[in-house]
C-alpha cells in the first residue's frame, strides 16, 4: 500500500482495518513525520482498534545522529520494534559483521526504553558469499535480543529452506513477512500470498513452536489486482489457512 499511503495515510490505514488486519507496519518514510503528525497515527490506529508493533527503517534510525528520532516516533505509535529494512549493498562478511555490530549498539539504547532492534533480509543475505550466508553472520553475531525478522518470499528466492532457518534461530523469529515466491516466469514475487512455492503450513508450525513469532504481516509485491484487492484477498486466504 506504498503509493496509498503518499496520497492518503489516514484513508489507507481505516480501508485495511476494515478489511480485518489487526497489525500495520509502516516502512522507512514514517520517519520524516514530524512528533504531532505520529501522534495522529497514534490516535488514528487506536481509534481504529489495532496496532504497529514494527517499523522498517533506513541506516539514519541506526545511527548517532537520527536514533533519537526513530525512538521517539515508535515510542508514540507504539511499536515494539525498530527494523533495519536493508543494510545495502555490503560486499564481505567482515561488511556485515559491521552490520550485526551496529544492530547490537542500536539494542543496547533501545531496550531500556522498551524497544527492540530488528533485521528484515532480502535475497542477497541468503546467497552463499565466501562460504557463508551473510544471514548467518548476522544471526551468530548479533544478541538474542534482536529481531531475525524473515521475509519469506526472498528467502525462498534465494533457495533457502525458511523452515530450516527457522529451526535454526528459536525464539528470534519474533515476526515474518508472509511473501510468496514463484520460479514460473512472469510470476515471481507477484502470485499471491500462498499461491508460490513457500512451504506455509510448515512455516507456520516452525515459527509457532520454535522461531518465537508474536505477529505476522502480509506483504505483497505487485499483483494482477489493484493493492486493496490484492490485500484483501491474501487476508481471505491467510484466515481461511488458520481457520
Amino acid at each position: 500500500m506504498r503509493d496509498e499511503l503518499k496520497q492518503d495515510l489516514a484513508g489507507t490505514v481505516r480501508a485495511v482495518a476494515k478489511l480485518g488486519y489487526e497489525v500495520v507496519e509502516f516502512y522507512a518514510p514514517y520517519y520524516q513525520w514530524a512528533e504531532a503528525q505520529a501522534k495522529d497515527v497514534r490516535k488514528l490506529l487506536d481509534d481504529l482498534g489495532i496496532r504497529c508493533l514494527s517499523t522498517h527503517n533506513g541506516p539514519q534510525s541506526f545511527e548517532a545522529a537520527g536514533i533519537s528520532k526513530a525512538i521517539e516516533l515508535n515510542q508514540i505509535i507504539g511499536s515494539k520494534y525498530i527494523v533495519l529494512a536493508s543494510a545495502g549493498r555490503e560486499n564481505s562478511l567482515d561488511a556485515w559483521k559491521a552490520v550485526a555490530e551496529r544492530l547490537n549498539q542500536s539494542s543496547e539504547k533501545f531496550q531500556p526504553l522498551g524497544l527492540r532492534a530488528g533485521y528484515h533480509n532480502h535475497a542477497a543475505e541468503f546467497k552463499p558469499m565466501d562460504g557463508k550466508r551473510p544471514m548467518e553472520v548476522l544471526a551468530a553475531n548479533t544478541n538474542k535480543d534482536v529481531m531475525l525478522q524473515l521475509d519469506v518470499g526472498t528467502c525462498v528466492e534465494a533457495g533457502s529452506d525458511p523452515v530450516a532457518w527457522i529451526n535454526q534461530n528459536p525464539g528470534r523469529i519474533r515476526s515474518i513477512h508472509c511473501k510468496d515466491w514463484s520460479p514460473d516466469a512472469g510470476k515471481g514475487y507477484k502470485v499471491l500470498f500462498a499461491e508460490g512455492v513457500a512451504p506455509w503450513k510448515q512455516i507456520f508450525e516452525a515459527v509457532e513452536k520454535t522461531g518465537g513469532v508474536e505477529y505476522y504481516l502480509i506483504e505483497q509485491e505487485g499483483s494482477a489486482y489493484p493493492p486493496l484487492e490484492t490485500a484483501e484477498r491474501c487476508l481471505a486466504t491467510y484466515k481461511k489457512m488458520r481457520s
